[in-house]
This record gives C-alpha cells, sequence and structure tokens, in this order.
C-alpha cells in the first residue's frame, strides 16, 4: 500500500551534496519539502531546481527546509548545479540525494519494488519520481504532489500549499478553494459558533456548516 497523508514519512541515510544526512535527523523541529526528480540533466528538472534555489529565502522565513532527489550520484549532482546556478542566477545550496540505488524512490512510492536503472537509461526509465512532499516536524506527510514528466511544477502553488498547512496546524481552520495568505479562513466543524466567535471573532456564515472568519495572524 502507498503512503499516505498523515503516515511517517521514510526515514533514510543518504549520500547528499552536503554530506551524509538522515532525513528525521535533518528535518529537525521544522518543516521540510521534498521534491524528486528522474534525472540529472534534463531541462523541465534544470528549471526546477533553478526555481528552488531562487525561492531560499521564502522556505528560510517558514522555518523549512528543502531537499532536491534526483536518481543520480553526487558526482552528477555537483555538476549538474553549475547549470542549475547559471540559469537561476542563484546558488542551489539545498542538499540533493544521491538516489541511484532507488532506495529513497521506492521507500517513498514513487517506483515499483522491481524497478531498476538499466544501461543507457534516460529520464523515462524513472518517470514517476516527480513527486514533491511537504513533511511536518511530526515527520508525517502533510502533503504531496505528483507531476508527469512535461508539466513544471509550481514552486508559487507549493509555498501556498505549505503556507495553508502551516496555518493549519496552528488553528482550528482549513482553507478553502484558492485561498491566499492573508485571506479569510473556514472555522473547523469542531468548534460551534459560541467558540469560534471567541477563537476567531466575527464570523460569515455562508452555510451552516460553511463559516468564515479573519485570518489569524
Amino acid at each position: 500500500m502507498g503512503l499516505r497523508i498523515n503516515d511517517v514519512a521514510p526515514n533514510f541515510t543518504a549520500e547528499t551534496t552536503a554530506g551524509t544526512l538522515t532525513l528525521h535527523d535533518w528535518i529537525g523541529d521544522g518543516y521540510a519539502v521534498l521534491f524528486s526528480h528522474p534525472k540529472d540533466f534534463t531541462p523541465i528538472c534544470t528549471t526546477e531546481f533553478g526555481a528552488v534555489a531562487r525561492l531560499t529565502g521564502e522556505f528560510a522565513k517558514r522555518n523549512t527546509k528543502v531537499m532536491g532527489i534526483s536518481v543520480d550520484s553526487v558526482d552528477d549532482h555537483q555538476k549538474w548545479k553549475k547549470d542549475i546556478e547559471t540559469f537561476a542566477g542563484a546558488p542551489a545550496d539545498f542538499p540533493i540525494v544521491d538516489d541511484s540505488s532507488l532506495t529513497v524512490a521506492k521507500a517513498f512510492d514513487m517506483l515499483p519494488a522491481e524497478a531498476y536503472l538499466p544501461d543507457g537509461r534516460t529520464a523515462a526509465d524513472s518517470a514517476t519520481v516527480r513527486t514533491v512532499f511537504i513533511i511536518g516536524p511530526d515527520k508525517k506527510i502533510r502533503l504531496t504532489m505528483t507531476y508527469p514528466m512535461v508539466v513544471g511544477r509550481n514552486f508559487g502553488e507549493i509555498l501556498r500549499a505549505l503556507d495553508a498547512v502551516q496555518l493549519t496546524d496552528a488553528h482550528p481552520a482549513a482553507t478553502p478553494a484558492n485561498w491566499a495568505v492573508g485571506q479569510d479562513i473556514v472555522v473547523s466543524p469542531k468548534l460551534d459558533d459560541a467558540k469560534a466567535q471567541e477563537t476567531f471573532g466575527d464570523l460569515d456564515v455562508k452555510l451552516p456548516y460553511l463559516r468564515f472568519a479573519k485570518s489569524p495572524s
């Protein structure tokens, strides 16, 4: 059975561009975003790593570490980083995992147990390794997004989703469709009206089960 929301993220120790790291220790008491890739030196993945390089400060503001996973060696990663930094105009100073053994890809259910890397392989051989995981301080998977080979990831959406996860971790609330930071939130059904008003102030009741309130700061 595949990984589900609120499952504990599989722990692993791996070689990375930042040395040997163990996932749960590396996450510490903050959040983490893992974003995985099927091969180094591929065009869409290069744009995505470049996007993350430019957003390092945004993730840091959110007490969130970022780790890339690519199904190649650290040596290849170090060479690829030069291309990423040239494209991005920013340092790619987050760790990139050597997953040439496919250990991480299989543990996170991105490839089947029998998968292997054939000689002369292309990115198509590991195409399903195109997933984003948001992991909480409790080491549980809070959100996943999986993309096809030809669709570049929207890291603005990943930041938006991270903001929503962190807000709803801290408050008895949820975020409605297309929510952005600062917009009204949806009050948890676990709170009755009196408790909801005590917690969030005035309510905008659209339906008995759909109550909006100002977003907590």
